[in-house]
This record gives C-alpha cells, sequence and structure tokens, in this order.
C-alpha cells in the first residue's frame, strides 16, 4: 500500500498498521518510543503503560460487575428464603379460615410490607360471615376480573385501598389479582390482594412485576380451600 504525501490521512494511517501485522517487528523501537497522553492529567506515557493503564480499567470494571453480580445473587437468595417461610406458612394452615390472615400477616413480616390486606368472595357458606368476604363491591370484582397482570402505582383512590389499616397514609400501591383454577384476565376471579406503603416509589408503575405475580398464585392456590365450587 503506498500513499501520496499530500493525501495522507489518520485513517489511512490506522488502515496500513491493522492490515500490515509486521510493521511493529520491523521497526519494534517504534514501540518504545511512542508517547501517549495519560487520562489521568497532561503527562506523557509510553504505549505500553498506557496499555497497562487500559487493563487496570477494564480489570477495575469487571470488578465492579462481579460485586454486582454477588449482590444481586445475595439478594435474590434472601427472597428465595423469605418466599419459602411465607409457602410453608400457608401449608402449615390447619384451619382454612386462618388462611387469609395467614396469607396477610406473614407476607407483611417476611417482606416488611406495611399495609395489606385481602377479600374473597364465591367463599363457600360456611365461611360468607367471616371479614374476609365483605365489603366487595361489584365495581371491585369487575376491576379485578380485568387485571391481567398485579397493578402497581400510585394510590388514586382505589376502592380496595380502603381494606387497608390506614389508607390516607398510602401513596403507592400493589393490587393483585387472585384466581381459581384459570390465571387468564377475566377468568377466574376470587379475590383481591392489597399491598400499600407510604413510600411512593415502593410499588412504581414501571417496576416488575413477576414476583407479584407469583404471589398471587401461590396465595390463590391456598385460598381456593375457602372457595364455593
Amino acid at each position: 500500500m503506498s500513499f501520496g504525501v499530500q493525501g495522507i490521512t489518520e485513517a489511512d494511517i490506522a488502515n496500513y498498521l491493522a492490515n500490515t501485522p509486521g510493521f511493529f517487528e520491523r521497526h519494534a523501537e517504534l514501540l518504545a518510543a511512542i508517547q501517549l497522553t495519560s487520562p489521568h492529567g497532561q503527562r506523557a506515557v509510553s504505549l505500553q503503560e498506557r496499555q497497562m493503564e487500559m487493563l487496570r480499567e477494564r480489570i477495575k470494571g469487571l470488578e465492579l460487575k462481579i460485586v454486582e453480580m454477588i449482590r444481586h445473587g445475595q439478594e435474590n437468595v434472601a427472597i428465595a428464603d423469605r418466599l419459602h417461610r411465607w409457602t410453608r406458612a400457608l401449608l402449615l394452615a390447619a384451619n382454612p379460615a386462618d388462611l387469609p390472615d395467614v396469607v396477610v400477616r406473614d407476607l407483611k413480616h417476611e417482606f416488611m410490607i406495611p399495609q395489606a390486606a385481602l377479600r374473597l368472595w364465591n367463599v363457600a357458606d360456611a365461611y360468607a360471615g367471616l371479614p374476609f368476604a365483605q365489603g366487595v363491591s361489584d365495581d371491585v370484582k369487575s376491576f379485578t376480573a380485568s387485571l391481567g397482570l398485579p397493578y402497581c402505582g400510585l394510590n388514586s383512590g382505589f376502592e380496595a385501598s380502603q381494606w387497608l389499616d390506614d389508607p390516607a397514609s398510602v401513596t403507592s400501591i400493589a393490587l393483585v389479582p387472585l384466581r381459581h383454577g384459570a390465571v387468564e384476565a377475566g377468568r377466574g376471579a376470587i379475590g383481591l390482594l392489597v399491598l400499600g406503603s407510604p413510600d411512593p416509589t415502593r410499588y412504581s408503575a414501571d417496576m416488575g412485576t413477576e414476583f407479584l405475580l407469583r404471589v398471587g398464585e401461590l396465595a390463590s392456590a391456598a385460598l381456593s380451600r375457602l372457595i364455593r365450587l
């Protein structure tokens, strides 16, 4: 490859060096003579020293990613342990009438949820007079049936928020539909689980709902013992 003296560009030089691997073998003295500007100041450093700095920066970045992966792994293990303890409590509940209280109480305890409540409908006659089967309007039932996924976001005066102990203090809310059998929206709705927090960012519209979906499925399976078949 040859260049006209006036037409040579940096791109031409870069292409030439990339396509001529033997250049620095024939001119090894250039590697020791090349000086680059250090990113940590205006001093000039050798090519070897600059490469070492780049390697150190890359290694530091990889170390930070590893630390982040370890942290996420530890958090996932902790969540799995809490979910295991909560599920175990549901399985150990001998009296079906106690299940709604166990769902709410242990969920609040394990996941540090400030407020939680649930209501069920279409319950068996033996449980129809209990508190968890009261105060559910047709609007709430229709809204729950329409939910394909749990709702997370600001508490904009949802009727179901009134089930919480202190609804006035709740700024963000999660509404988890409970279903018996089919899980598609509009089918099999048997109740609604409400989680509330005074922290407006606790349940945000852009958060993932996969975990809440699993909680709803587990709670639904346990509470199905109360439903009229």
